[in-house]
């Protein structure tokens, strides 16, 4: 998969990718906030600061994931695959980027944040070395209540991040 970090013109690429892979949480309570995300809200997101990596196996798109670094570190989100490419080790590779670019620029944390009733996600992340740091009630971008949990890992320049 080649890893290409998106420009504001790639925001119908991300949307698509993104819409879907969180097609499979359209009927999930409550429904992913990724589903009511436009073009227009990615392309507004990205004049704000954030940043995407689309991932291309030849010149289609499969996996995506949307960013923001900040003092603290790398904050990602709405990591996706689309559903025939999942369980390929996608994200993994995408996650390893992420991180690269991290500490690349100088960021020593990842973080995400997780529904705390997808398991599978978690246990991912988990995989990963990321763990869970914190439990509560957010919202997501529709202003719905939902339990979710911050996950977080220490990014060192050891191993394969050199």
């Amino acid at each position: 998969m080649e890893l290409v970090l998106a420009d504001i013109k790639d925001a119908p690429i991300i949307h698509e990718v993104m819409i879907q892979a969180f097609q499979e949480y359209a009927a999930a309570t409550p429904p992913s906030s990724a589903l009511s995300e436009t073009v227009e809200s990615i392309e507004q997101g990205m004049q704000a600061g954030e940043q995407a990596f689309i991932g291309y196996m030849g010149r289609q798109p499969v996996a995506m994931v949307r960013f923001k670094l900040s003092t603290q570190g790398i904050y990602f989100y709405l990591l996706s695959v689309i559903p025939e490419k999942q369980d390929q080790g996608l994200a993994k590779v995408l996650l390893a980027k992420l991180e690269q670019f991290a500490l690349t620029n100088g960021k020593t944390n990842s973080q995400c944040k997780v529904r705390l009733n997808v398991p599978r996600n978690i246990e991912i992340y988990r995989s990963l070395g990321y763990v869970v740091t914190k439990k509560e009630m957010g919202e997501n971008r529709n202003g719905v209540s939902l339990a979710i949990v911050t996950m977080e890992k220490r990014l060192t320049n050891e191993g394969e991040f050199i």
